[in-house]
C-alpha cells in the first residue's frame, strides 16, 4: 500500500463542496469512461465510521480476493430483476501498462450508500432519502423522474427507466423450442421476484422494486428485502471467494468493523465529503492510468 499512501489535500468533513469543485471532480471521472471514478481516491487509516447508535450497515470489499468473475453482477440482476443492460452491481475490469508489462485488476462498485449522500439533497419530493440504518433509499412510488439524484451522484450508480421494463435478462424468455431448453437445461428462469413488491420497514415505503416501473430511478438497495429476512445481499451471498463482507459497522464484534480497523482501508471519492458506507481493503484506488476492458452493456440482437 506504500505506493498509494499519499493523501490528497483534505477538505475537512464539515466543508461543503462548491459547484466548481463538483464539476471538476465530475470531469476527472470522464478519464475512466463510464466508471464514474476519480484518480487518487483517499487512502485512510481505519477509524470510527460515526457516533450513531444502533445498526449502521456497511460493506467491505476485499480486492485482493476478487478475480473478476462477475458472479455478483449476475446475482444482483437475478435477485432485483433489473432491466436489460442495467447493473446495480458492476465489476470493473481494468488494465494498465504496456505489453508485455500489463497488469489486470478488478473493482466491484455497488451504490456507496453515503452518510453524506449528495443524491438526497436535490430530490424535490423526498423520494430519495437516508435511512437510520445507513441505507440510501428511493421511494419509487413517490419518484417523479426528475433525475436530479442521477446528476448529483459522483459514482454513476443511478439508472433511469426510460421505458416500461419488459425485458430483465440477457436471453429472451419468450423464446420457445430447443434453443431455450438447451441454454437453461430445461428450466425457465423466473421473470419477477415477488419480494420486490412489498414495502420496507420501518418507514413502510416502496424502495426495493423501482426497476419495475417506467419513469423512475433505480439503484442498489443492498437487497433491503433480503435484509428484512435476515439474509445477506445477493452479491455477498453468491460470491464464490468471499470478496464481500456485510454487517453492522457500529458493532465492534462485527466482521466489517474488525476488517476496517485491522487493515488499511480506503473509500472512493472520500475527498468529496460523501462518507461512503463501502470500504475497500487491498488493491489500490483507481487512477487515470487504468483502462477499462471487457465492459458489459446491452446484448446486441
Amino acid at each position: 500500500m506504500a505506493e498509494v499512501a499519499r493523501r490528497q489535500k483534505q477538505r475537512g468533513p464539515g466543508r461543503e463542496i462548491t459547484r466548481r469543485d463538483f464539476l471538476k471532480k465530475s470531469g476527472a471521472a470522464a478519464t475512466l469512461a463510464t466508471a464514474g471514478l476519480v484518480a487518487g481516491s483517499c487512502v485512510l487509516a481505519a477509524k470510527e465510521p460515526g457516533t450513531a447508535t444502533g445498526v449502521k450497515y456497511a460493506m467491505v470489499i476485499d480486492l485482493d480476493r476478487c478475480f473478476g468473475c462477475r458472479a455478483c453482477m449476475e446475482a444482483c440482476k437475478v435477485e432485483n430483476n433489473t432491466p436489460e443492460g442495467v447493473f446495480w452491481m458492476y465489476v470493473f475490469r481494468f488494465e494498465e501498462g504496456q505489453y508485455p508489462n500489463v497488469r489486470i485488476s478488478y473493482m466491484p462498485r455497488p451504490c456507496m450508500h453515503c452518510d453524506n449522500a449528495l443524491c438526497v439533497k436535490p430530490c424535490p419530493v423526498g423520494a430519495r432519502y437516508k435511512r437510520a440504518d445507513g441505507l440510501v433509499a428511493t421511494d419509487w412510488k413517490r419518484c417523479i423522474g426528475c433525475r436530479y439524484c442521477q446528476v448529483a451522484c459522483p459514482y454513476s450508480v443511478n439508472y433511469f427507466n426510460w421505458v416500461e421494463p419488459s425485458k430483465r435478462q440477457y436471453l429472451d424468455w419468450q423464446a420457445s423450442g430447443a434453443t431455450m431448453r438447451r441454454v437453461t437445461n430445461g428450466a425457465i428462469p423466473p421473470y419477477k421476484n415477488p419480494d420486490l413488491d412489498g414495502v420496507a420497514k420501518p418507514e413502510r415505503r416502496s424502495i426495493a422494486g423501482g426497476s419495475h416501473t417506467k419513469g423512475v430511478m433505480g439503484k442498489c438497495t443492498f437487497c433491503v428485502h433480503r435484509l428484512e429476512k435476515g439474509l445477506l445481499p445477493a452479491c455477498v451471498a453468491n460470491c464464490p471467494v468471499d470478496v464481500y463482507h456485510f454487517g453492522n459497522i457500529n458493532d465492534p464484534e462485527s466482521e466489517v468493523y474488525k476488517l476496517v480497523h485491522s487493515r488499511p482501508a480506503w473509500r472512493l471519492l472520500e475527498e468529496l465529503g460523501t462518507r461512503p458506507s463501502v470500504y475497500y481493503i487491498g488493491g489500490a484506488p483507481p487512477t487515470s492510468e487504468l483502462r477499462q476492458v471487457e465492459a458489459v452493456g446491452w446484448r446486441k440482437s
